[in-house]
């Protein structure tokens, strides 16, 4: 019997299991018993993101007081940052790859000048980005479909974040590098810190409580910014520290153009198949907000309900990555297939459960947020359909996340490609407009590109290709 199974059989044992992965520590995930190695890296990884959801919900929650158009904004607004996020969340999958690979080796300054790489590339990359786009706020809304009414009041909190994106660009990066070395608890810890702040000022910011100014829905982004911006220089001290496994020293403090390019290299293809997969949503929302704002409300309250849920679940394939990372780095390929497959089957069961209680409660989850009846209408009917795909969605993302972190970014890309681009948004359209469907149409698009998604990469990663690169 497993350590995993013994410990599910007996509470006391899964409680010492869930405080052992919370304490940290320098640990050898290579040897580590698979199951017991899954759980100890994805219990902090799933709480570093469940803590992304709960600021996601309660930020709409607030923001939910001030209109439909306000909330509209958002989930607009949300489509555009879509794409930051592929930039971020790709070159966090480059500097996991590269940190894993080294530690997996035994050669922690390799992991700490990969660090320093991944940090200035993302620098660059978000002040590339904050000019343009924060001047062009009012235009980018119009491009998305908002009406003149929901430019006027999405402008100020587009342009805040947009502006501010390295904040965002950073903490995802830089704790991209925790979870490649294995120290999740510090991922995990920047995060609650982050968006513990966020939540505290996202009231005060928005409707002027106390000594704050009454910003409304640019007040929200203002909130984010600043927590992130005060994860992001406590992520910088924790890497000068050093932790379990990784430390950054002042030697290591300079552009190494090899380093950097093979990180570049993976990073685009993470960044490319991450672009893919989320300038789809983009699409996606364009469509919805064909049908008005109300049906672009719904599905914006449906959406973070379902990232709520989904972002642990990323918890659990980013442990995945690592495992596959470390474990091709110590030369064992087969337990590094072997850590994801366990990672999908607990994934997978975990998020089945989840989506029996979408199908059963979607209308009083939705409703939960104050909406107007139609928005209820069209957010439980996204919540619904979505949910129906969860479990082939958890099982298909461990497999992506395998890929990557094996550093073969290019697979997944191109899985996306096909199943988001030449599957998905051509079905959306079908079924919204051809067939009649509306927005339901589009949300029924979603479960089932999914579930192609997975069977296609099931079925090349048995193939095994993705042992056989070198980073």
């Amino acid at each position: 019997m497993s350590s995993v199974s013994a410990a599910l059989r007996k509470p006391g044992l899964l409680l010492r299991l869930i405080r052992e992965s919370l304490a940290g520590g320098e640990r050898d995930y290579t040897t580590e018993t698979i199951g017991r190695a899954v759980v100890l890296l994805a219990v902090p990884m799933v709480l570093e993101l469940l803590m992304e959801s709960v600021f996601a919900l309660v930020d709409i929650a607030w923001v939910s007081r001030l209109g439909t158009d306000a909330m509209a904004a958002v989930g607009l607004t949300e489509g555009l940052m879509s794409i930051l996020y592929a930039l971020a969340i790709g070159l966090g999958q480059g500097a996991t790859a590269l940190v894993a690979r080294r530690i997996g080796e035994g050669d922690p300054d390799g992991a700490a000048v990969a660090a320093v790489q991944a940090v200035v590339v993302a620098g660059v990359t978000s002040l590339l980005i904050a000019v343009p786009a924060g001047l062009a706020a009012p235009d980018l809304l119009r491009l998305m479909g908002g009406s003149p009414e929901l430019v006027a009041t999405g402008s100020g909190y587009t342009r805040v974040l947009m502006a501010g994106n390295a904040s965002i660009m950073f903490i995802f990066v830089i704790n991209a590098v925790f979870r490649g070395a294995g120290d999740a608890t510090r991922a995990m810890w920047v995060l609650w810190l982050a968006n513990g702040v966020n939540m505290v000022l996202d009231p005060c910011l928005i409707f002027g409580w106390g000594p704050f100014p009454e910003l409304g829905l640019t007040g929200a982004a203002v909130a984010t910014t600043i927590g992130r911006g005060i994860g992001v220089v406590w992520q910088l001290v924790l890497l000068g520290r050093g932790g379990a496994n990784i430390q950054v020293q002042r030697r290591h403090l300079r552009v190494r153009w090899s380093v950097m390019g093979r990180l570049v290299r993976i990073s685009l293809g993470g960044i490319g198949q991450y672009l893919i997969s989320t300038a789809s949503w983009v699409v996606l929302v364009r469509l919805v907000s064909g049908f008005g704002s109300s049906a672009v409300a719904g599905y914006t309250v449906a959406i973070r309900l379902i990232i709520f849920f989904l972002m642990p679940s990323w918890g659990v394939a980013n442990a995945a990555a690592t495992l596959v990372g470390q474990n091709l780095g110590a030369g064992h390929p087969e337990r590094a297939a072997q850590s994801a497959w366990r990672a999908g089957r607990y994934n997978a069961a975990l998020m089945t459960a989840i989506a029996v209680v979408f199908v059963v409660w979607a209308r009083p989850l939705v409703a939960a947020f104050g909406t107007s009846a139609e928005v209820l209408a069209h957010g439980a009917a996204c919540l619904r359909i979505v949910a129906y795909g969860y479990g082939f969605y958890a099982f298909g993302m461990v497999m992506v996340s395998a890929f990557n972190g094996a550093g073969d970014t290019m697979t997944p890309t191109r899985i996306n490609l096909g199943c988001y681009w030449l599957f998905q948004l051509p079905l959306a359209w079908a079924l919204a407009h051809p067939l009649g469907l509306g927005a339901s149409g589009v949300f029924t698009a979603i479960p089932v590109a999914e579930a192609l998604l997975t069977v296609v990469a099931v079925i090349l990663f048995r193939r095994g290709r993705w042992r056989e690169g070198s980073i």
